[in-house]
C-alpha cells in the first residue's frame, strides 16, 4: 500500500492525541495495512495504556515486528508499565538481537521478574546474547538462521529450512555445517530452489565465505559486511561453530552509531552511551556532554589573548593588521578542519594506516601548497582593494602591508592543513580515536599557532616592537 508523507504525518498527529482512541479506532484498517516500520513510527507515539488495547488488533509475530521498531526508551517504558505475562509474549517474537538489546537496558530486578515467564530457548537465547559486550560481533548478532547438512539433498535441505522456520527476514543464506556444527560453507535459496531435488548440498556448496568472531568488535564486522556487499555475516565461536549471524541492516545501524559518534567527537561534543534519544536527553545532559571541550578549550584560547597583548605596540603602531586578523584565523581553521576530516574518514574506512603517515604528510603538504597560493592572492588583493583608505604609517605602502599579510595567511593555511593532517594521526598512533582530534580543538592550536605567524611577520618586516 502506498503512503504518503503527508498521510503519515496525519495518523502521527492522530496517534500523539493522548484522547485519540476513538480516531487510532478508526483508522486501524489503513494502519493494518502499512509496512511494519510505518505502524511502529505511528504507534511509538500512543500512550502505553493505548498502545496495549491497540496491539490486540495485531498478531504475536506482528506484535513483535513492529515493537521491536519501537526506540529503546519507548520499548523500556512500556514494559515497565504492562504485567511481565503480557509482555513476555510480545518479547519473544522479537528479533534475538532486538531482545538483548532490551534485556540489556532492564535493572537486574526486572529481568528477574521476566525471565520466568520466558519459554525455555528464548530464555536461554536471551541470557547467552546479553552475556556480549554490545560493541562487539556477539553483542549485534542474531540466532535466526537456518542450517542444514552437506549430506542432505536439495529437497531435504529446503524442508529442513520449512521445518526450522526462523525469522523470514534473515534466510537470506543457508549455512552449511557439519556434525559438531562446525561451519562448512554456505547455500543460497537460489541454489537450493534451482538445483535438481535430488542433487547433494555438498555439490551446490560455497566453500570459499567470509565470517567474523564472536569477539570481533562490531565496527569490524559492519566493515566486512560492506566491503564485500554481504546481506549477512556468520559469527563463529573459537572453535569455528555457528553461533550467530549478523545482518547488514544492523551493519548499517553500527556504521551510522560510529559516524553520528565520530561527528560528536569531532565537533567537541562528549559522547554518552546512556542517553539514547537527543528528545529523551534533558538538558542538563546535553550540558554535561557539551561543556567539557567548550571550557578546555577557552582557558586554552587564553594564550591567545596573551599573544595579541604581547604584541599591543604593534596593533598600536599598525591598526590595520588588526583588520586582518579575523580573516587569518578563520581561514587557518578552515584549511585545519577540511584537511582533518579527510583524514579522519580516511583511518576510519581503512583506505591509510599509520604506516602511510609520512605519504599523507607529503601528499597534505603539497596540497596545502596550492591552496595557500590561491588564498594568499585572494588575501593581497582584498587588503590593497578595501583598505585603500586605511591610515597607515607614512613608512610602509599598502602593497608590502598587503604583500605581508598575504604571506603570513598562506603560512597559516600550510601549517594549519599539517596540524589538522597529523593530528588524527597521532592520536590513532597512541591508542587514541581519530575523531577526538576535534574540530574546536584544531581551530583552537591553529588560532594560536597562526597569531605567532602573523605578528612575528609583522613584527620581523616593519620592525614593530
Amino acid at each position: 500500500m502506498k503512503m504518503h508523507n503527508r498521510d503519515l504525518k496525519n495518523l502521527q498527529k492522530i496517534a500523539s492525541d493522548m484522547n485519540s482512541m476513538e480516531k487510532i479506532t478508526m483508522v486501524m484498517p489503513v494502519i493494518k495495512k502499512m509496512p511494519i516500520i510505518d505502524v511502529s513510527e505511528v504507534l511509538s507515539l500512543v500512550e502505553n495504556d493505548e498502545l496495549v488495547v491497540i496491539f490486540n488488533e495485531f498478531t504475536h509475530e506482528e506484535q513483535g515486528e513492529i515493537f521491536a521498531e519501537f526506540p529503546l526508551v519507548k520499548q523500556l517504558s512500556f514494559f515497565q508499565r504492562v504485567s511481565k505475562k503480557l509482555f513476555s509474549k510480545i518479547f519473544e517474537e522479537m528479533p534475538s538481537d532486538a531482545r538483548a538489546d532490551l534485556f540489556q537496558l532492564m535493572t537486574q530486578q526486572e529481568q528477574v521478574d521476566l525471565l520466568p515467564y520466558l519459554s525455555k530457548p528464548v530464555r536461554e537465547n536471551v541470557l547467552s546474547l546479553s552475556s556480549y559486550p554490545a560493541d562487539t560481533a556477539g553483542g549485534i548478532m542474531i540466532t535466526d538462521f537456518a542450517t542444514v547438512s552437506k549430506d542432505m539433498t536439495c529437497f531435504e535441505a529446503i524442508q529442513q529450512v520449512r521445518k526450522d522456520s526462523p525469522s523470514k527476514k534473515t534466510i537470506y543464506y543457508v549455512y552449511v555445517v557439519n556434525s559438531d556444527k562446525t561451519l562448512v560453507g554456505f547455500i543460497t535459496l537460489k541454489d537450493l530452489i534451482i538445483a535438481e531435488p535430488d542433487v547433494l548440498v555438498e555439490d551446490e556448496l560455497h566453500t570459499e565465505f567470509v565470517f567474523g568472531y564472536l569477539e570481533d568488535t562490531s565496527e569490524s564486522v559492519a566493515k566486512k559486511i560492506d566491503k564485500y556487499q554481504l546481506v549477512a555475516l556468520p559469527i563463529l565461536n573459537d572453535k569455528n561453530q555457528l553461533v550467530g549471524i549478523v545482518t547488514h541492516d544492523e551493519a548499517l545501524d553500527v556504521i551510522q552509531a560510529e559516524h553520528t559518534e565520530d561527528m560528536e567527537r569531532f565537533m567537541g561534543i562528549l559522547s554518552n552511551n546512556e542517553e539514547l534519544d537527543y528528545n529523551e536527553t534533558s538538558i542538563f545532559g546535553h550540558f554535561k556532554k557539551r561543556v567539557f571541550w567548550l571550557v578546555t578549550l577557552a582557558i586554552v584560547g587564553i594564550i591567545s589573548g596573551l599573544i595579541i597583548h604581547s604584541y599591543e605596540g604593534a596593533l598600536a603602531q599598525m591598526m590595520i593588521l588588526a583588520l586582518y586578523m579575523p580573516m587569518v584565523a578563520d581561514t587557518g581553521g578552515n584549511a585545519g578542519s577540511q584537511s582533518a576530516t579527510v583524514v579522519i574518514r580516511a583511518l576510519a574506512l581503512g583506505q591509510i594506516t599509520m604506516k602511510s603517515w609520512i605519504k599523507v604528510l607529503w601528499k597534505e603538504t603539497r596540497i596545502a601548497l596550492m591552496l595557500s597560493i590561491c588564498l594568499g592572492v585572494l588575501a593581497f588583493a582584498k587588503v590593497v582593494f578595501l583598505s585603500w583608505e586605511t591610515d597607515i604609517p607614512a613608512a610602509y605602502s599598502l602593497v608590502s602591508i598587503g604583500g605581508v599579510i598575504a604571506l603570513a595567511l598562506s603560512l597559516q593555511v600550510i601549517s594549519s592543513t599539517i596540524i589538522g593532517a597529523i593530528l588524527p594521526i597521532l592520536v590513532r598512533r597512541f591508542g587514541g580515536d581519530p575523531a577526538v582530534a576535534a574540530s574546536p580543538a584544531i581551530t583552537t592550536i591553529v588560532d594560536i599557532s597562526g597569531l605567532l605567524i602573523y605578528f612575528s611577520l609583522a613584527a620581523s618586516f616593519f620592525n614593530l616592537s
